[in-house]
């Protein structure tokens, strides 16, 4: 069995620019909690949360902040972002393998298709005839690729994802298992004049999805194809698990999405936003660049300026929420009671 890659704390430093405090001949060869990490491990303190666990913690050094250091009698690593250095380093400590170039034999490949010879095919993939897999891009096992669909160099499908059609995916974009980008948007019209009371009609679906460069699109999250023009996410996008991206949404760069977030047709998201987990998002909406929405918020208008946004109820016991509840009818009443009573007093 190979041997762990060991680095110098010295050589790390150097390498990713960090003030070194104590001895540069530690050697690491891997990553750990404050509280789990043992003498050849690295970890890291970002929340002020866990400061407490840096007395006790063995850890071989810790990257913290420079008004963190005084607590530690260990091994530091100074970093204006600890989060952000650490995830420097914690990459050197990844080996995931790459495949090997090539296509599976069990894999189905339409005639036509364009495939790199750099590009790797996992078992039982599926690909249509007009598809084009650029060089380095890796299709884990059971993607489906379909019509008119580009999936750029150094870009990877883990596994079961699936591009239905008129999706383009840029360099380096990472989708995780169960991702679908490209099916159709919920566009339906209800036809009053149909018989008894009417019915629905589907609205065809006829854009497609551009997903720039370097994005990330997480496990059994939806994209849906635009209506008319493409659904877009711009580059360096990073989505959750089992986020809903509806038809026509733009999405800028660097914006972060967690989990279970979901945005509403022809929304229209800023730059360098985050939208927390579980927040919801209405259609035809625009939001502004540096944005945050928290976890649970609901946005039903268009927000124009920076800043941090929240709605909902915090979790209260269940009997005061239920008397509070019945209250909620009330307010509007309460308001105008509240109104006259300043106007009397005013008068007074």
């Amino acid at each position: 069995m190979k041997p762990p890659e060991q680095h110098s704390l010295a050589a790390l430093a150097e390498r990713f620019g960090l003030e070194l405090r104590g001895d540069g001949g530690q050697r690491i060869a891997g990553i750990g909690t404050l509280g789990a990490a043992g003498p050849e491990q690295l970890s890291f303190l970002a929340n002020p949360q866990y400061r407490a666990q840096l007395a006790d913690s063995r850890a071989g050094a810790v990257v913290l902040r420079a008004g963190d250091a005084a607590e530690h009698r260990g091994n530091s690593l100074i970093a204006s972002d600890p989060y952000v250095a650490f995830a420097r380093i914690a990459a050197l400590f990844d080996h995931t393998p790459a495949p090997a170039p090539g296509i599976h034999p069990s894999a189905v490949v339409g005639a036509g298709a364009r495939i790199a010879d750099g590009a790797s095919i996992g078992p039982l993939c599926a690909i249509a005839a007009d598809a084009v897999i650029e060089d380095g891009a890796v299709l884990g096992p059971h993607c489906v690729i379909g019509e008119r669909c580009i999936v750029g160099a150094q870009s990877r499908l883990v596994a079961r994802v699936t591009l239905v059609r008129d999706v383009t995916l840029g360099k380096r974009v990472l989708a995780h298992p169960g991702a679908v980008i490209g099916a159709d948007g919920f566009g339906l019209a209800f036809d009053r004049s149909a018989a008894d009371h009417g019915g629905w009609i589907k609205v065809p679906q006829l854009g497609g999805v551009r997903i720039g460069d370097d994005c990330e699109i997480g496990a059994n999250t939806t994209i849906d194809r635009g209506a008319i023009e493409d659904t877009v996410l711009e580059e360096d996008v990073r989505l959750d698990n089992q986020i809903q991206i509806a038809h026509n949404v733009t999405i800028g760069a660097h914006t972060a999405m967690a989990g279970c977030a979901a945005v509403a047709g022809s929304a229209k998201i800023g730059r360098y936003c985050l939208i927390g987990g579980g927040a919801g998002i209405l259609g035809h909406l625009s939001i502004a660049d540096r944005v945050t929405i928290t976890a649970r918020a609901l946005v039903t208008h268009s927000i124009h300026g920076a800043g941090e946004y929240s709605s909902g109820v915090p979790i209260q016991e269940s009997r005061q929420w239920r008397r509070n509840a019945a209250r909620f009818k009330h307010l509007d009443e309460l308001a105008r009671r509240i109104q006259a009573l300043e106007k009397k007093d005013t008068k007074s």
